[in-house]
């Protein structure tokens, strides 16, 4: 082979004129990266000896090259001739320019030795594309490893469905997260590369003659959106990443020519959909036909209901089921797969197709079969997807196409509307048990956020919706106001439990005066847990649901006329030996146990400032806080507390440096300022798309006993020090506090001594805002 000159420096150069071409771009742009890679290995390797070949295989095979992939090459060569000059020879400049590459060096036997036992490297050996060489070896590496695929086909599907499953489990969703996995996640990528090795085995002839069920469906216009997103987040820095996170959606949305973010997400959302319902589709025919090839399962109908009936794990309409003039059939089949956690055929969908329009207002067939469907727990999802992709659920709820592929902005939320309002009702069938009427419960979950799909307030949007379609369903007047006063008030018990005091009779009534009942509020109660699970994992903690319990055995009490449990418990008993260390020997003393963290020390205007201050020191935050003071002076302050960087924490440190900030000794302004500005220097990634905005209310009417100060504002390191540091120095006592983080803001509730000066509020309003940098 001849001599190079070193060329890793031209290439660098050429790599980034290419990816500075902003007028290629997406499925483009990886083209024309194939094309370059292309050209640089065929210079580089034109003098190859007799006896070997240079290969691509993989994604780069597959021409699906993005500027952060691995580039997939294997040397193949005579058993006769040594590789190891050559491969270094072709290897070294690629890792000089850059090129991330692991490249495979083997004979044909070897390669196929390896793919007999190796899954990844079998499915490798199915994608490859000659580059140089002998071409004749690349021929007789690719055809014996397409025979010894298809001769295992049955080992090496069954294999394949396996890793498809655990891929999915571990990647989860494309279509319905807000920050998919484009490669990796179910409807991503990696499945479409499946369904081609799939089909590549020949299983097509054990198949159902529908050729929807067919591995080797068309999926290109689908896979390219994908891969043009992909391409896109490589870009910027050239390496891989395949998780299309908040911050760089609206970036990639310009790029590729859509008109916002919602725009790109709904196009990948629709195009995992499709990607995902024929791979769910194929993948369990296959296993069907495999199955039956072995005898195991026996291909005998059974009826279910009239002009439906399950087979193999699906539901079929019967020969004389007549979607046209059966306007109850869509619900029906819906209903009995959901309950008989099956799934409805590809067939039964194309056929459904056709059936007529639901009456208005519906039968109590219709409303008993949906309330069926939707309450069946986790078997509805694949039933509601599967009427969702055929467009049939907008049939059902034409609403629906509002909400559809929806996304939400921040990493708050874990899904799309619409996934999140089925995922809630999925959620409410677990409770079902807590309620007198799980019907309303289930109604109510599926449409407590449709609102979302309108412009302004979701809350407000969405009631006149929920009016209009619950009476659509038929539902008597009474229950139809039930399920527009659980969407009217879903978030209540969640922002009264987490940011007001529900030990304050003012909180207490607010649930009262707004659920008019019991059973209204044993609705609205399941509902908020329902939701709350349904959204993210930050969003029902076992610190959440106990207040939200606490609040609703209040409110129930105060319905019934009965006296409230007592709440709190502050100070409790335990508390009472605290009080006594500080008496002892008045310094302050500070007690963890858990998630919380007491102070005790002799009162002081400042306290929880200085408290919070030495907390974020520590990298410490605080989720909620009450405050008590005795007779003598002493203050007990008890804190909730999670630490921001996980990790353990140094109490006795935390300890010693509160009594120093107490005493004057440690300048808690400079130290936090330098950690604010490490922490903003390390550029944490946005948890939304958007900063949130900063908002204060001051408000005398929701306690009778304390004035209400009410903060929003974008989350970050110390806020709780910046605010409480104004409190401080407009001389306001803090009595009891709820610090909540929702995702990419923070939303902090104070208690304090009571205001009626207005000049004064209009300052303190002005003071705070500026605190947090507005």
């Amino acid at each position: 082979m001849a001599g190079m000159p070193d060329i890793a420096g031209t290439w660098k150069a050429e790599r980034r004129a290419l990816l500075g071409d902003r007028s290629r771009a997406g499925t483009q742009l990886g083209q024309d990266l194939t094309e370059q890679v292309d050209g640089w290995l065929m210079s580089l390797a034109s003098g190859l000896p007799a006896g070997m070949a240079l290969m691509a295989t993989a994604g780069y095979a597959r021409r699906e090259l993005c500027p952060g992939s691995d580039l997939d090459l294997c040397l193949v060569h005579d058993p006769r001739v040594d590789p190891s000059l050559v491969a270094s020879h072709l290897w070294y400049p690629l890792w000089d320019a850059g090129l991330t590459t692991k490249p495979l060096t083997h004979t044909v036997d070897s390669a196929i030795a390896m793919a007999e036992t190796d899954l990844v490297m079998a499915t490798t050996l199915l994608s490859i594309r000659h580059l140089a060489g002998d071409p004749r070896l690349t021929d007789a590496l690719g055809s014996r490893a397409l025979l010894r695929w298809r001769a295992n086909r049955k080992r090496r599907l069954a294999e394949l469905a396996n890793a498809v499953e655990a891929r999915h489990r571990h990647a989860g969703e494309v279509a319905y997260l807000l920050e998919p996995n484009l490669k990796e996640g179910r409807g991503g990528l990696r499945d479409v590369h499946a369904l081609a090795w799939a089909a590549a085995s020949n299983i097509e002839s054990d198949l159902a003659a529908d050729p929807s069920m067919c591995p080797s469906v068309d999926l290109s216009s689908a896979s390219s959106v994908l891969f043009a997103v992909r391409v896109e987040l490589h870009r910027p820095t050239g390496r891989a990443n395949d998780r299309l996170l908040l911050q760089e959606q609206d970036g990639v949305a310009s790029v590729l020519g859509y008109s916002d973010a919602d725009e790109l997400m709904r196009a990948v959302a629709d195009a995992a959909r499709q990607i995902a319902w024929t791979s769910d589709g194929v993948w369990r025919a296959i296993r069907n036909a495999l199955t039956r090839r072995r005898g195991w399962r026996i291909r005998t109908p059974i009826p279910l209901a009239r002009d439906v009936e399950l087979l193999d794990g699906e539901v079929w309409l019967t020969g004389s089921a007549s979607p046209v003039s059966d306007s109850s059939l869509l619900l029906r089949a819906a209903a009995l797969a959901a309950q008989a956690s099956a799934l409805l055929s590809p067939a039964a969908v194309v056929a459904l197709a056709d059936v007529a329009a639901l009456p208005d207002p519906w039968t109590d067939e219709l409303r008993n079969a949906f309330v069926t469907l939707i309450g069946a727990g986790p078997s509805s999802l694949p039933v509601i997807e599967a009427l969702d992709q055929a467009h049939l659920f907008e049939r059902i709820l034409p609403e629906w196409r509002h909400v559809r592929s929806k996304p939400q902005r921040n990493a708050f939320h874990r899904y799309t509307v619409d996934r999140h309002l089925v995922q809630t009702a999925v959620n409410a069938a677990a409770l079902v048990r807590q309620v007198a009427r799980p019907d309303l419960l289930l109604v109510g979950a599926l449409l407590h956020d449709i609102g979302k799909g309108y412009p302004g307030d979701h809350t407000e949007a969405g009631e006149p919706i929920v009016r209009a379609i619950a009476l659509r369903m038929g539902f008597n007047q009474a229950d139809v106001e039930t399920i527009v006063s659980l969407e009217r008030h879903h978030l209540l018990l969640p922002e009264l439990a987490t940011r007001r005091d529900i030990a304050d009779p003012g909180t207490i009534a607010a649930v009262t005066n707004s659920v008019g009942d019991i059973d209204h509020l044993d609705l609205l109660c399941a509902l908020t847990e329902a939701d709350s699970l349904a959204t993210g994992p930050t969003a029902w903690t076992d610190w959440k649901a106990g207040l939200v319990r606490r609040l609703v055995a209040a409110a129930a009490a105060a319905m019934q006329g009965h006296r409230p449990p007592d709440i709190v418990g502050f100070p409790a008993p335990h508390h009472l030996g605290m009080l006594g260390e500080v008496r002892a020997d008045s310094r302050a003393h500070l007690h963890v146990s858990g998630e919380l963290c007491t102070v005790v020390a002799p009162d002081r205007t400042g306290l929880f400032n200085t408290v919070a201050g030495v907390l974020s020191l520590h990298n410490v935050d605080v989720l909620a806080a009450d405050v008590w003071t005795a007779d003598d002076g002493i203050a007990l302050e008890e804190y909730r507390i999670v630490r921001r960087l996980g990790g353990e924490t140094n109490w006795k440190r935390v300890e010693s440096d509160l009594r120093r900030a107490l005493d004057g000794a440690l300048a808690i302004d400079v130290r936090l300022q330098e950690k604010v500005a490490a922490y903003e220097s390390s550029k944490r990634r946005p948890t939304a798309a958007s900063a949130a905005r900063a908002e204060v209310s001051v408000d005398n009417s929701i306690s009778s006993v304390a004035t209400v100060v009410e903060v929003r504002a974008p989350d970050g390191l110390a806020v709780l020090y910046r605010l409480t540091e104004v409190l401080a120095r407009f001389g306001i006592d803090v009595r009891h506090a709820k610090i909540a983080t929702l995702g990419h803001e923070v939303v902090d509730v104070f208690y304090v001594t009571r205001l009626a000066d207005e000049e004064q509020i209009a300052a303190l309003k002005a003071a705070l805002l500026a605190s947090v940098g507005t």
